[in-house]
């Protein structure tokens, strides 16, 4: 079933191919001006666009820039009654789907809708995988160590899951896997096939956060030197993940209320009011009802967003694990000595598993084949007693030159059989080559 829309000024035509593709199983809409056109889109965003290209207030190559900045997603095809090559050659270029002659013929019509939509669907796919990609990195190398037992934290992760229309709101320590737990919900959810985007509240200013949630129109500010979609419209359908919310800029907090309540919200500088269908997920370090008492948090947003809270507890609380989760994140080859094991216990790791995975990545290159030794960790332990630093200690960057070499040397030169050894892609050991390692 799609979602269409006919913009036509001739009554008959256009309720004509309503009932059409109504008939076709399809929820169709009808407009009779651009104006009138893209309102319709902007409230319902349609898959298919048909538009005349002659319009009471525009043509329909205006509009259809209009719906393709608004949607870039929708695929657009013209219809008109004064065909000519090179009005059809013009549409193609600016990225009509296709271009039809009146009277239309309504199963070539059809088989140039269906056509477009395959067509639309598979950019969307192409967008989600770009979107996926951007976010790997973390989901990659976080692994099966972030997945270590907590009480109740796969049951809690499924219950959101589910609930793909509630906020969530995702609180921890630095390091303790909120992003990975985050992303774990889109994943298991009924938007996992939808685009996965994600912002850090903290790392823009406030004009600049609100044009990257909302988007913004053309002269909006200095530098808007054209109309740009927002993340909650890029989101689509899809799961949009804001990272360190208790940072975001007190002005843009009601904005993101409204957007969360009514599922509308309007481009910085635009009037039109647009509407999203995306999933919220966010996540603090800050208790955001801290926040809220110190005034520089809404609590009208806080109430909203903690519909479902997943509260992440830091790694000295699970000392117990720590064995468990070191073993899950040891890089390939890695051994540790049961000292090893005793002094990773007696560590606070005020950075949890992210300083954790460092901390065992580090050690392994300093081992350099060798079980690793709580010398390798050089680790200071709770009650303050400092663990025997190397005899001679050396520098990261020094490991990693003295480990790549001896990877070299053992393999007669070959890097993909030393990237094996390393336990490293190979790409990443031409990568460290060029730079020196």
């Amino acid at each position: 079933m799609l979602s269409v829309l006919v913009v036509d000024d001739d009554d008959t035509i256009r309720e004509t191919l309503v009932d059409f593709f109504d008939s076709l199983g399809h929820v169709t809409r009808g407009a009779r001006t651009a104006t009138e056109g893209r309102q319709v889109a902007a409230a319902h965003s349609p898959d298919v666009a048909l538009v005349d290209l002659r319009l009471p207030d525009a043509d329909g190559l205006r509009l259809m820039e209009a719906l393709r900045a608004d949607h870039p997603e929708v695929a657009v095809i013209l219809l008109t009654g004064h065909g000519d090559v090179a009005t059809a050659v013009r549409a193609m270029r600016e990225g009509a789907a296709d271009f039809l002659e009146k009277p239309i013929d309504l199963a070539a019509l059809d088989a140039a809708v269906r056509r477009a939509a395959e067509h639309a669907r598979l950019a969307r796919e192409v967008a989600v995988l770009r979107a996926r990609e951007a976010g790997a990195l973390w989901t990659e190398t976080a692994p099966a160590a972030e997945r270590a037992p907590v009480p109740d934290l796969d049951r809690l992760v499924e219950l959101a899951a589910r609930n793909d229309d509630a906020p969530v709101l995702v609180i921890g320590e630095t390091g303790t896997g909120k992003g990975y737990v985050a992303r774990q919900i889109h994943e298991r959810s009924p938007r996992r096939a939808q685009p996965w985007v994600e912002i850090n509240c903290a790392s823009l200013s406030a004009t600049f956060v609100e044009s990257e949630l909302f988007g913004h129109e053309k002269g909006a500010f200095t530098d808007a030197r054209q109309a740009k979609r927002g993340l909650v419209e890029v989101a689509g359908r899809g799961t949009l993940f804001l990272d360190e919310v208790a940072e975001l800029a007190p002005e843009v907090q009601p904005k993101l209320l409204k957007a969360i309540e009514e599922r509308a919200f309007r481009r910085l500088g635009g009037t039109a009011t647009l509407t999203s269908d995306a999933r919220l997920i966010v996540a603090t370090n800050v208790p955001l009802a801290d926040a809220v008492a110190r005034g520089r948090f809404r609590a009208d947003l806080y109430y909203r967003l903690q519909v479902l809270t997943i509260a992440l507890p830091p790694l000295r609380t699970r000392r117990d694990e720590i064995p468990a989760l070191a073993a899950a994140l040891l890089p390939r080859g890695a051994r540790l000595a049961e000292s090893a094991r005793a002094a990773l216990q007696a560590y606070d790791w005020p950075g949890n598993i992210r300083e954790l995975k460092n901390a065992l990545w580090r050690a392994s290159i300093l081992a350099d084949g060798a079980p690793i030794t709580p010398a390798h960790l050089g680790l200071t332990p709770s009650n303050g007693a400092a663990v025997a630093p190397l005899d001679d200690p050396v520098t990261l960057a020094d490991a990693e030159r003295r480990a790549i070499a001896a990877a070299l040397a053992a393999t007669g030169g070959n890097r993909a059989q030393a990237a094996a050894r390393l336990g490293i892609a190979r790409s990443t050991l031409q990568e460290k080559l060029k730079r020196g390692g």
